[in-house]
């Protein structure tokens, strides 16, 4: 590669890899949440440590981090009101 082409791909904008982990996690929260609690807790409590790393200048967006943290607080309140969901996989 020329040392165009690697300026050009230093300079594109990715994804915050913390970010990405808390979706997933808040997925499996939400899937599993209303049964097991501290897979939500522990992924509320990683995604609200982890937000702090993300960088305006190198990173896209922080939405990955608010999704995952919003279905983990949805599997949170599925498992306090015990409402059940039929997630069929």
């Amino acid at each position: 590669m020329t040392e165009e082409e690697k300026l050009y791909l230093s300079e594109i904008k990715r994804q915050n890899p913390y970010g990405i982990i808390t979706m997933l996690m808040g997925l499996i929260s939400f899937l599993f949440g209303p049964i097991f609690v501290v897979i939500p807790i522990c992924t509320i409590f990683f995604g609200v440590i982890t937000l702090r790393t993300f960088n305006k200048i190198t990173e896209d967006n922080p939405w990955t981090f608010y999704i995952g943290l919003a279905l983990a607080f949805y599997g949170l309140i599925l498992y306090f009101t015990s409402g059940p969901h039929n997630v069929i996989i």
